[in-house]
């Protein structure tokens, strides 16, 4: 367990001894909708951009004190020159915020290189999947110019088995928490899985093999009311351990940290641009994704059964109104299959007191509504 929390806590320091060791590029993600797979093709480092959870005064200048809380902590980690060793931004459009987040980077910490890529609005319209293979293929080409040689089909069917490989362990890991007494707490897994995006896949899926020979054996840390976290981008594990300490056990979550990174994999054809365009198009979408049929009320549901969820918690990024929006609609959907929420609204630095309090309300009331 050590060793991911090692890579969290040193992050920058990993990144740039990988840099050291290899001669390689690091670029940096602004969102889990980026197709990571064409970067590790050209031999490059694709890393997740987070932010440091700590107090800032430096973004005002550059971006509105209403954008959500991830942005305002992202963009402060880019002026106080934090990501000083990236070679490169991607960014794949989803949100207003994270967009300015883009611009403002460029605009007064340019990098070599520099690309966003139009995610579809509606991953449901038919006319998607043909748009984001155009421009995943606009990515490709973008990366080949500024690295000066070819991406070529080969490479990329290996980066994305590489990428496949990963996911296929992250899964195998969530699985075991669906046990009675898991095996592994919703505050450790977070590391793992936030480790991930900021190592090489390859050296990732040899920790989590090793993780898994231990695992099946583990004793359980003990059982708690079963609870599963979902909303906006939680990078921090000290929300999650508030929750376990209060006596739950997070043995689910659905969040682009979390499960939505990682969920599916990039299908076996013959075209590898088109196959790596299904996967982002096929995910679990995020609510800026999913503005009809909601494909991810039914996930969520899903989830809770295959859980054996028994209360649910909404976090939410300050200002982050995609997942306000969808809040509504998926309380009633849990409501309706017997689940409980409870809403947690965050901003750079958690409020814990505050969340002890209310958290530890909810809990009670799951425990009388269980006897």
């Amino acid at each position: 367990m050590e060793g991911f929390q090692q890579v969290m806590d040193n992050r920058h320091q990993y990144a740039r001894q990988w840099k050291e060791r290899t001669g390689g590029k690091v670029i940096g993600c602004l969102c889990t909708y980026t197709p990571e797979e064409v970067i590790y093709a050209a031999g490059a480092l694709p890393i997740r951009v987070l932010g440091g959870h700590q107090p800032q005064d430096v973004t005002s200048p550059h971006i509105y004190n209403m954008y959500c809380s991830l942005c305002r902590d992202i963009l402060s980690q880019t002026l106080l020159d934090h990501y000083d060793y990236l070679d490169g931004l991607a960014y794949s459009s989803t949100c207003v915020h994270m967009g300015q987040v883009f611009d403002s980077w460029n605009r007064h910490r340019p990098l070599n290189f520099n690309h966003m890529l139009f995610m579809p609005a509606n991953v449901t319209n038919p006319a998607a999947m043909d748009m984001y293979t155009a421009e995943v293929g606009r990515f490709k080409k973008s990366i080949e110019k500024w690295l000066g040689k070819a991406i070529t089909p080969k490479t990329l069917k290996h980066s994305i088995g590489v990428y496949n490989t990963n996911r296929r362990l992250l899964r195998r890991i969530y699985e075991l928490r669906q046990a009675d007494s898991p095996p592994i707490t919703g505050s450790q897994v977070l590391p793992v899985v936030l480790s991930s995006m900021l190592m090489d896949k390859q050296e990732h899926s040899q920790m989590l093999e090793q993780l898994l020979q231990t695992l099946p054996s583990r004793r359980s840390n003990g059982t708690g009311i079963r609870v599963l976290t979902y909303g906006s981008e939680n990078d921090d594990p000290e929300l999650v351990k508030i929750i376990e300490e209060l006596g739950a056990a997070v043995v689910i979550d659905e969040q682009c940290a979390g499960t939505r990174y990682f969920w599916n994999e990039v299908p076996d054809t013959d075209d590898p641009v088109a196959a790596i365009s299904q996967r982002y198009i096929e995910r679990p979408p995020c609510p800026q994704k999913d503005l009809e049929g909601k494909k991810r009320i039914p996930h969520l549901v899903e989830l809770v059964d295959d859980y054996n969820v028994k209360g649910a918690i909404f976090l939410q990024q300050k200002f982050c109104d995609p997942h306000a929006y969808d809040a509504p609609a998926i309380e009633r959907a849990l409501g309706e299959r017997g689940i409980p929420t409870l809403s947690l609204e965050y901003d750079i630095v958690i409020p814990a007191g505050q969340f002890r309090t209310r958290i530890e309300a909810f809990l009670e009331m799951l425990t009388v509504e269980d006897l």
